[in-house]
């Protein structure tokens, strides 16, 4: 019972995408077409509301439900890792129509053949595994 928040913040996250058009296959087409600002739109207001939130959380020391101050680790300013990550997940996200997130609600919408992407992105992430202490970090 204590993990049905979880389940309700995932439901509520999966309508706001689905009616944001943000899982939508030509929105992302779209997108790395560069003929529409929709995706952007969206993406740039996540990304505006991390920053404000990550500086109110340094800011005004909040604590987390345990009572603990939440403290943010600085990282690794390394270009070059950021650089081939975020090619190589954008290379993913630009073949399978959606990130991580969305993968999910389209599949929880009926649209079955994300199965088949679940399947190689849960690969991914285990050959990532295995190949982490030989990569550059």
């Amino acid at each position: 019972m204590k993990f049905l928040k979880f389940l309700f913040v995932g439901i509520l996250f999966g309508i706001i995408l689905v009616k944001s058009e943000a899982v939508s296959w030509y929105r992302i087409f779209e997108m790395f077409k560069f003929q529409s600002f929709h995706m952007y739109g969206i993406i740039g207001s996540a990304v505006g509301l991390g920053i404000l939130s990550i500086y109110l959380i340094k800011k005004s020391k909040i604590k987390s439900i345990e009572g603990q101050e939440i403290k943010i680790p600085t990282k690794n300013k390394s270009f070059i890792n950021y650089l081939l990550g975020g090619t190589i997940f954008g290379l993913g996200w630009a073949l399978a129509g959606a990130c991580p997130g969305p993968m999910y609600i389209l599949l929880g919408t009926g649209v079955f053949s994300m199965l088949i992407v679940i399947a190689a992105a849960t690969l991914g992430t285990f050959v990532y595994g295995l190949l982490k202490s030989k990569l550059p970090h």
